[in-house]
């Protein structure tokens, strides 16, 4: 069977834009039916332009899909079902929401699919068996069915290596590694643990070096470790960095960890030793209380601590805050930017908090009330899309665009280049751009205006006139949505 697997383009620009990665769930399902006999091409619109022509001549269309690309993914998959494809969709949104999903696509794997696509390929074939594919969502008439949700794959050394022929492009400088599944924390606004589980699966260091050794890596190599938390397993992260260093395989290096797996200083020798010189954090927040209220399970001091470690052993840290918490206020967030500029924190992020499908946030707000929209393409960090309890919608949205414009303002610039740090000013400049170009792109401006008419409004709670403005907000993003154009066709 030819089949044909996309990974849709995002709604907008963001700070990883102009590193097109893809996600490597549809590319290790890829290379399991490549070598069930089945020819595949993965497609990540981000990184080229969709061939319409080599989607067309496939059998089965997969979509892979995150909350923020659903609207896309919808898009994509009504405009193939009424053209005559197959569509089935994967990843998170789709298993979270799989009869929303099932309005614009035949049928919808829910979870990790690792263990059923190729039965779901089979049943596809027979034209019989589908009620046996674990994790399968379809409609039958008027019915729909979920099967029983699919065991994970609790040995993930059974997965085959992901096989970057399948894209045309290949595979360009940042070469994407995962080393393990799962989280054992718990935070409230994030979907890891309900779609993985708290259950940390790792691969063995011996499986990441094999698969490590197929890469040449020439001197702009970077290697980026995907994994949710790349040091969950502290002993078993400190046997793959030996074997890396052992092997001389010690391109630089990047991942996301917790920021007290700092207090392991042998940890942290391995760390720089093997090559990293980039560590993503979660921060989430400088208020004690937040932090409680996420179950981040971390303090104030520990962050701090953490970051000069980090820094004393010569690891640039990209924060990542979450901001807009019920117990968040205006001045919380300056008290980020304050922090942040204190501690010298390389580079960040500004995330509005966003309840995302599949969390204990997105219920607690669906039960209050308090989603302004359900317009996905907003899902994305950046807007506003619930009505936050110690600010308004318009005070959350332009302190936090605020907050990212000071911490990359010109005069933090200056004070980088005076400080002859030319590696961290390049990264600021990168973020300088980013910050300056949303703020003036058109949809944002409007976005600010609507913010405020929601803020403006005399009720407390979603009355009628905020229902009105959430209206007046998916009418207009319904414009901006991404879909296919017959640009794309061509």
């Amino acid at each position: 069977m030819k089949i044909a697997f996309i990974e849709p383009r995002p709604p907008d620009f963001h700070v990883f834009t102009r590193f097109n990665l893809p996600r490597l769930g549809i590319l290790i399902m890829g290379t399991i039916l490549k070598q069930a006999g089945h020819q595949v091409e993965v497609m990540v619109e981000t990184m080229r332009k969709l061939d319409y022509k080599r989607i067309m001549a496939a059998d089965l269309v997969g979509i892979s899909s995150i909350t923020s690309t659903a609207t896309r993914s919808y898009a994509l998959a009504n405009e193939l079902t009424a053209r005559g494809k197959t569509v089935v969709m994967g990843g998170p949104h789709p298993s979270f929401f799989a009869e929303e999903a099932l309005e614009h696509c035949h049928y919808v794997i829910r979870g990790e699919a690792e263990k059923s696509i190729v039965a779901f390929i089979q049943a596809i074939e027979q034209k019989s068996g589908l009620e046996n594919v674990r994790g399968l969502s379809y409609r039958v008439g008027k019915h729909i069915f979920h099967n029983p949700a699919a065991d994970p794959c609790l040995e993930l050394d059974t997965l085959p290596f992901p096989d970057f022929s399948l894209m045309e492009q290949g595979i360009g400088d940042i070469i994407p590694m995962i080393t393990s599944r799962g989280c054992p924390y718990d935070c409230s606004f994030c979907a890891v643990t309900e779609l993985f589980g708290r259950k940390y699966r790792s691969r063995s260091p011996e499986s990441v070096i094999e698969e490590l050794k197929k890469y040449h890596f020439r001197k702009n190599n970077t290697l980026f470790f995907y994994d949710d938390n790349f040091t969950a397993n502290p002993e078993n992260s400190k046997r793959l960095l030996r074997l890396m260093i052992k092997n001389k395989i010690t391109p630089q290096w990047t991942a996301q960890v917790r920021v007290d797996c700092s207090r392991d200083e042998e940890l942290l020798e391995l760390m720089k030793r093997s090559g990293a010189f980039f560590v993503y954090l979660g921060l989430e927040s400088v208020n004690p209380d937040t932090l409680k209220s996420y179950n981040k399970k971390l303090t104030l001091e520990q962050i701090r601590d953490g970051l000069a470690r980090f820094h004393q052993h010569g690891i640039r840290v990209h924060g990542m805050f979450v901001l807009g918490a019920d117990t968040d206020n205006v001045e919380t967030i300056r008290e980020t930017t304050q922090f942040s500029l204190q501690n010298r924190i390389d580079t960040l992020q500004y995330l509005i908090l966003t309840p995302i499908p599949g969390t204990r946030l997105f219920r607690q707000m669906a039960e209050e009330n308090r989603l302004l929209t359900r317009d996905w393409s907003l899902y994305d960090g950046h807007h506003v899309v619930y009505r936050p309890a110690r600010m308004t919608p318009y005070q959350l949205q332009k302190e936090t665009v605020r907050a990212m414009a000071k911490f990359y303002s010109v005069w933090q610039l200056i004070r980088l280049f005076v400080r002859v740090d030319f590696a961290t000013f390049i990264y600021r400049s990168y973020g300088n751009h980013l910050v300056n170009r949303w703020k003036r792109e058109r949809n944002t401006r409007k976005y600010f205006k609507l913010m405020k008419k929601i803020s403006r409004s005399a009720t407390a709670k979603l009355g009628d006139n905020v229902r009105k403005t959430a209206e007046d907000i998916k009418a207009y993003f319904n414009k901006l949505k991404s879909s296919v154009t017959e640009a794309d066709k061509t």
